[in-house]
């Protein structure tokens, strides 16, 4: 590739864009900044002009690094295509709600960008699909894609990882995973808002845009499960519901999940997710081995039950660090890193959870891989648009697209 080449010719500077301005993405480009000294922001790209507008008042504590100017910045639904299209632009960061991820990251390979992009990756079978095309035309071109799945860059995960690899809990037999905690951010709605613009600046709370939180959130921690037991489950059986988040503010997605995942061998992973104020938290995974038991949370590991340890070395920020491994991997030093088809695989690990505690019905991994689920609202415009119901377990299958019309993938 071009970009690669560049950097064997001595260029010194890698020009990052910024696609998606909210707190995410903007601390995800501070990220970015920190990781290299020749990064720069080259280019921001928003819907809304208000959080574009925010992103570059943070921004300006980045002094110099900031090349971007007035005419560098992009606002509406054609924002990402026009910073894409640049040619000074060597790295994307995509942090954008899930739903626009998978067509993002397909037009950044079309464009030949590297990318980094946050996780989850898609909210349906569709975008998965999409994602995973996405990370083979990236191969064919040499491009480098990071996901922001930070645990496969942290150092007590890499650390902790790598001795169960060895052996030090014996061979894997279990897995439980959590991330239960309270509730999250909502904007109230304002007058002049249309039901599309209330959704998209409360996307956490409609799974045509995050996923559920099972989706948005938990993927974080089934990415490590499958990290450690080598692959994503073949089949699951979910649960869930909205008990505590009632109120029409919050859509209709739900504010519980456990799912059991069975893996290749009979392994089982239980699953467990909720997002309720009051009560108990828990973030982290278990993993049982014949010899004991692994557990694990940002910053943390131990091994218990049998041999033990517990990380005491230096843990590196992960987010800055899966940004210094991208950029590392453009410029040659390390092996190329592509991670684009592993988190689509995470992400579906997700949605299949999400499916089957919808729908009340176990799912195999082939059946949500090749399922014609396409959450695609009928048009991107601002204007009305139908919240769809709470899911009934029992009264959906786990393909209904709930109030979208299914459209060809």
């Amino acid at each position: 590739m071009l970009q690669r080449a560049a950097w064997a010719a001595g260029v010194d500077r890698l020009t990052v864009g910024l696609v998606g301005c909210g707190g995410r993405g903007t601390g995800a480009l501070f990220n970015a900044i920190e990781a290299s000294a020749e990064a720069q922001v080259g280019a921001l790209a928003d819907l809304f002009p208000d959080r574009l507008s925010n992103c570059r008042t943070h921004l300006e504590q980045l002094g110099e690094r900031v090349i971007a100017t007035d005419a560098d910045c992009y606002t509406g639904w054609d924002a990402y295509r026009r910073l894409l299209s640049r040619p000074d632009i060597d790295i994307v960061v995509l942090a954008t709600p899930p739903h626009f991820r998978p067509m993002m990251v397909a037009e950044a390979v079309r464009q030949n960008k590297h990318v980094f992009m946050e996780k989850p990756v898609a909210v349906d079978p569709a975008g998965v699909r999409l994602v995973m095309a996405a990370a083979d035309v990236a191969d064919k071109k040499q491009l480098s894609i990071v996901a922001g799945t930070q645990r496969r860059h942290e150092t007590c995960y890499l650390d902790a990882v790598q001795r169960i690899r060895d052996g030090a809990i014996g061979e894997p037999v279990a897995a439980r995973c959590y991330w239960n905690q309270g509730g999250l951010w909502n904007h109230g709605r304002e007058d002049h808002w249309s039901d599309m613009e209330w959704q998209l600046r409360n996307w956490l709370y409609f799974t045509w845009l995050s996923g559920d939180h099972i989706t948005e959130q938990h993927v974080h921690n089934l990415d490590a499960v499958n990290w450690i037991l080598g692959g994503h489950p073949v089949r699951c059986m979910g649960m869930g519901g909205r008990q505590s988040r009632t109120s029409k503010a919050y859509g209709h997605c739900f504010d519980h999940f456990a799912v059991d995942y069975e893996y290749p061998g009979g392994i089982h992973a239980t699953s467990m997710c909720r997002q309720t104020d009051g009560a108990s938290g828990r973030v982290e995974e278990v993993v049982q081995g014949t010899l004991g038991r692994a557990v694990l949370s940002s910053g943390r590991a131990r091994f218990e039950g049998g041999p033990s340890w517990t990380f005491s070395t230096e843990n590196v920020n992960p987010y800055v660090q899966e940004h210094r491994n991208l950029h590392a991997s453009i410029r040659g030093e390390v092996p190329r890193l592509n991670e684009a088809r592993r988190i689509a695989e995470s992400t579906l690990t997700a949605i299949m959870g999400r499916m089957s505690a919808y729908s009340g019905k176990a799912i195999s991994w082939d059946e949500a891989m090749n399922s014609s689920l396409d959450l695609t609202p009928p048009a991107y415009v601002f204007g009305d648009l139908e919240v769809p119901a709470v899911p009934i377990p029992g009264h959906h299958s786990p393909h209904d697209s709930l109030w979208m019309t299914e459209t060809n993938t």
